[in-house]
């Protein structure tokens, strides 16, 4: 029997109606087979079984079968449902229920989870997002196909690497993969009792099960850069292995037995690290445990640069990370495209920002933003932007009656940019409570006045300047009519 792991696997049959009885049953033998080598129990494997059918059902759950002879036969007593292939649902209850941390009849806290879906590969369904939330709250995935299932769905769903965790097997020859099968499950169950987080360039934080809790002893740590094996000194290493550390650079730390995190420091930027958890007791026997991980590479400033405040003759150009400890000052290069004439200005180390100033309206610029690093490193990052383009208010606005309904309109405007205007007029009563005449359209650029016919008697009537990307700040006046021609000045 192995005693190798501990953790709760969770098996997602695929018992629909496009599951023909025969192939139903070869699923079960090889679940009877994968199973049967591991030790089951509270501190063991647990194992549970949800069938996929119109109504998924939870076979039986974790706490069902703590010996090998209750679960083979339990798995020799399981009755396909037929139905439809609701694998959506039965996701929702396997995140929401069985494989939900701490619940009733669900998966055990701080434990490794694991989800192995079985099936035929036909019209599986909505998966992929179902499947990334189970990823990301920290359940492994593994898929058997027996049939043509999508090969690109299907490898969205796995945890990484795909090439040991999705597999594609006739249904006769399911027990060609089982040995493969077993052993990445084991994998998954060993590695995830030592894990890494928080890794930065130059620091990470080791993270375990207290398996010492209660015991006189201490847990001895060594890490280091990882060689062509993998492992801290070159030995053969590995999940429940005892590596040699001899002869490599490694640091060593020790920690308390009540301890489950280390801090390990002084590491190197962009460098694969394996790090060693030997737990050390005179009361208990435990096998070291290993991993390894990758710091981040270092991000040399500049690493983003945007842009903001545009206005037509400036815009603000700013950039990240600072990093003043390293950067000696930044230089900001700006020309006009195409080929306009290179201007430079040089900022701070400790400033993030500059305003750009006395560009020219409605023009691309490209902006290059460049860091010399005191260990004599440099970095640049270009962006493209452009002004705005110059868009004057309308200057003047004259409405003078002619008749009864009529009014001449007259207006000036600059023309620089000018595309033509836009007039609009609203028709209201002589109580002023608006009716329901309106009226607008375009005028083009050359027109300075237009003349307006068939009003009500009081009539706004308002001009806009229109420019490349949008409109200018118009004006409006109110024509009054009365038996004698007048005029009014514009009105905001």
């Amino acid at each position: 029997m192995l005693n190798c792991c501990e953790g709760d696997i969770l098996f997602l049959l695929d018992s629909s109606g496009s599951v023909s009885s025969y192939e139903y049953s070869r699923m079960l033998g090889f679940l009877s087979e994968l199973l049967l080598p591991f030790s089951l129990g509270e501190d063991q494997v647990r194992v549970g079984l949800l069938q996929v059918g119109t109504q998924p059902r939870l076979e039986f759950g974790f706490d069902a079968h703590n010996t090998q002879s209750g679960l083979q036969e339990a798995l020799g007593n399981t009755k396909a449902l037929r139905g439809d292939t609701n694998t959506e649902e039965a996701l929702r209850m396997a995140k929401d229920w069985v494989l939900k941390p701490g619940g009733a009849r669900g998966a055990r806290a701080e434990l490794p989870r694991v989800l192995v879906w079985l099936t035929d590969g036909v019209k599986p369904g909505d998966v992929i997002g179902p499947m990334e939330e189970l990823r990301e709250e920290g359940v492994a995935v593994l898929v058997i196909s027996t049939g043509h299932g999508n090969y690109q769905v299907l490898r969205q769903v796995v945890t990484p690497p795909v090439e040991s965790h999705l597999y594609f097997v006739d249904i006769d020859d399911m027990s060609i993969i089982t040995e493969d099968l077993r052993d990445a499950i084991i994998e998954i169950l060993w590695a995830e009792r030592l894990q890494v987080r928080d890794v930065s360039t130059d620091s990470a934080v080791l993270q375990w099960r207290p398996v010492l809790a209660g015991l006189n002893g201490y847990y001895d740590i060594r890490f280091g850069p990882a060689p062509s094996g993998g492992v801290v000194g070159g030995g053969a290493g590995g999940p429940g292995t005892s590596p040699s550390t001899s002869g490599g650079q490694y640091q060593r730390l020790t920690r308390p037995g009540d301890s489950s995190t280390a801090r390990l420091t002084g590491l190197k930027p962009d460098t694969t690290y394996t790090a060693t958890l030997t737990p050390e007791s005179n009361l208990q026997v435990l096998n070291p445990l290993s991993v390894t991980f990758t710091t981040k590479p270092e991000v040399l400033s500049p690493a983003v640069v945007t842009v903001s405040d545009s206005e037509a003759n400036s815009v603000r150009v700013s950039w990240g990370p600072l990093q003043p400890e390293s950067v000696q000052s930044f230089q900001v290069e700006y020309s006009a495209l195409p080929g306009g004439k290179l201007h430079m200005t040089t900022v701070g180390r400790g400033q993030n920002s500059t305003m750009l100033t006395n560009l020219q309206p409605d023009t691309q610029y490209l902006v290059t933003v460049s860091a010399r690093h005191s260990y004599g490193q440099e970095r640049a990052m270009s962006v493209k932007v452009c002004t705005e383009e110059v868009r004057p208010d309308l200057a003047d606005l004259r409405l003078t009656t002619v008749g009864s309904d009529s009014v001449q309109v007259d207006w000036k405007a600059s023309m620089d940019g000018l595309r033509g205007y836009w007039l609009t007029w609203e028709g209201q009563d002589g109580h002023g409570s608006t009716t329901a005449q309106r009226s607008s359209f375009y005028l083009p650029p050359n027109l300075l006045s237009t003349r307006l016919t068939h009003l009500p008697p009081a009539t706004r009537v308002c001009v806009w300047p229109v420019y490349r990307t949008t409109r200018g700040k118009g004006l409006c006046c109110t024509a009054q009519f009365h038996s004698d021609a007048s005029a009014w000045g514009h009105r905001s």
